[in-house]
């Protein structure tokens, strides 16, 4: 791979990045902002889930957009969105002012984060190069997340909006250099071209899909909010039930429109693809049970051990070890014994590490926290690259867009369904029975118990992914193929360029 193919690579690894730091610094941050701003508890949470909420409700169209509209524009527009409503936050001095500047900045990075990942999967030659290239992107994710705790406890000291000022500087770098390094779309790129150019949108007869844009924006929406107001205590369940079921029957109507759309959407018979379905429940699982058990663990570390925010960050930096682990080990894994057997195989870990996990006590020390803490971590190298090559394997270029907004759409559903059913739990079993984070503050044992049960979740969600995982073990998870190989010019990204040319000539006939 020449050094332009890795400057490439790394500026929509920039874009994990940034999007996994984002999260963790303002996780980090909350408190202080909280305090500052004098916000309510409900204000604050709704700081946090706004933006998952605008994640979560828009990636599957995002996906979608990047296929159908150009997925270089997808991505330079939104990743300039990104920059402009994180510098907002920055400027905030009211609780609504900061929940929309979230949501808006989870927009952008549901239509910015599938774009960059198509541009992957359609520059690369399937088989060693792309998988490496999606490994180094999972890696850069996690890796984006652990850092980004250090590095808002550091921010959040210099004072809360550094938190939101420091990634329009990060993102503005990208921006810079993506518009220089993205090819822009030509209608026959040349042979043996280092990238795969991106050939220009085509001209949809049948217009855009608006009544099923329409439809899965309103389901998303509406399910995510129903999944992150679980988040925030079980007082207002009539309206969450009513929400999550408004929320399916959008969906069913969603498949209808879909049905008789001349030019739908998306293609319901992706959905017959054994490996995009079996990815994508085991993101929602994987990501429901890691996000999940790091919330018990923070709770634990600072709540009842009344550890600082950066010890605790500190602390959780060994779980980032998938940024070493994904670009090195799991290539050689994954070439070796096929990405559905490591998949089995990180799930088995990060299920042995949630129930290591299990009987922590009031006086655990870090040395027997750490097991858990490197097998959790090595678990993320194994399993969520090589879901990310499934989710994507043998899915027709002019759909990697959707089949990254479906896996994005996962994982963010996972992230929210296994942060609230920890929520839940705790507050069942905590003798105050809210659902709040702090029911048991004046009874140390009571939380350590209502800690305990909550850690059953990311067990069983886990155990869940084993047995998803050796579905897709029997349905044939192969080997992944050498990439062709080009005597003219030895690039990687050959094979993909030259399937570009033979698409662009198609649509020019």
């Amino acid at each position: 791979m020449g050094a332009r193919a890795w400057a490439l690579l790394l500026v929509l690894c920039g874009t994990i990045f940034l999007e996994g730091a984002d999260i963790a610094m303002l996780a980090v941050a909350i408190p202080s902002i909280r305090s500052d701003l004098g916000l309510s508890t409900g204000t604050a949470a709704w700081v946090i889930s706004a933006y998952v909420l605008g994640y979560a409700g828009f990636t599957l169209l995002g996906g979608r957009a990047a296929d159908l509209l150009g997925r270089r524009r997808m991505f330079l527009t939104w990743l300039g969105v990104f920059l402009v409503f994180s510098g907002l936050g920055g400027f905030a001095t009211e609780g609504w002012m900061l929940i929309v500047a979230r949501f808006v900045t989870g927009v952008a990075a549901a239509f910015m984060t599938p774009a960059a990942m198509s541009i992957i999967t359609t520059s690369y030659a399937e088989g060693p190069a792309r998988n490496k290239a999606l490994l180094v992107f999972a890696g850069t994710s996690a890796g984006g997340f652990s850092l980004g705790l250090v590095i808002g406890g550091l921010l959040t000291e210099l004072g809360w909006q550094w938190v939101f000022f420091a990634p329009v500087l990060f993102a503005a770098v990208i921006l810079a250099a993506a518009v220089r390094l993205i090819p822009a779309p030509v209608s026959v790129p040349e042979p043996g071209a280092e990238y795969a150019a991106e050939a220009p949108a085509r001209p949809r007869s049948g217009g855009f899909d608006l009544p099923g844009a329409a439809a899965a924006a309103g389901a998303m929406l509406l399910l995510a909010y129903g999944v992150v107001s679980l988040e925030h205590g079980l007082d207002d369940w009539p309206l969450t039930a009513a929400t999550v079921t408004a929320g399916l029957l959008l969906v069913a109507a969603f498949v209808g429109i879909e049905r008789r759309a001349a030019v739908p959407l998306v293609r319901l018979g992706i959905f017959r693809t054994g490996t995009v379905v079996r990815a994508g429940l085991g993101a929602l699982l994987f990501l429901g049970a890691f996000m999940g058990f790091q919330f018990v663990l923070t709770l634990y570390l600072q709540e009842l051990r009344g550890w600082s925010s950066w010890q605790t960050a500190i602390a959780l930096v060994v779980m980032g070890c998938d940024v070493v682990l994904a670009p090195t080990l799991t290539p050689l894994l994954v070439n070796r014994y096929g990405h559905a057997r490591v998949i089995l195989a990180g799930f088995l870990l990060a299920a042995t590490a949630y129930a290591l996990f299990l009987p922590v006590g009031m006086d655990w020390t870090y040395a027997a926290m750490f097991p858990t803490l490197i097998l959790a971590g090595t678990a993320f190298a194994l399993a969520y690259g090589p879901l990310l090559i499934a989710a994507t394997d043998c899915v027709a270029e002019e759909e990697q867009g959707l089949a990254g907004g479906l896996l994005q759409t996962a994982t963010q559903f996972g992230a929210a369904i296994g942060i609230s059913a920890v929520t839940a739990v705790y507050g069942l079993a905590s003798a105050g029975g809210g659902g709040g984070a702090h029911g048991n503050a004046g009874d140390p044992e009571g939380s350590l118990d209502a800690f305990r049960a909550a850690l059953t979740v990311p067990v069983v969600l886990a155990v869940l992914g084993v047995v998803v995982s050796l579905a897709g073990l029997r349905g044939g998870g192969r080997k992944a193929q050498p990439a062709a190989r080009s005597h003219e010019s030895g690039s990687t990204f050959s094979a993909a360029a030259t399937s570009a040319s033979a698409s662009a000539a198609r649509d020019a006939r």
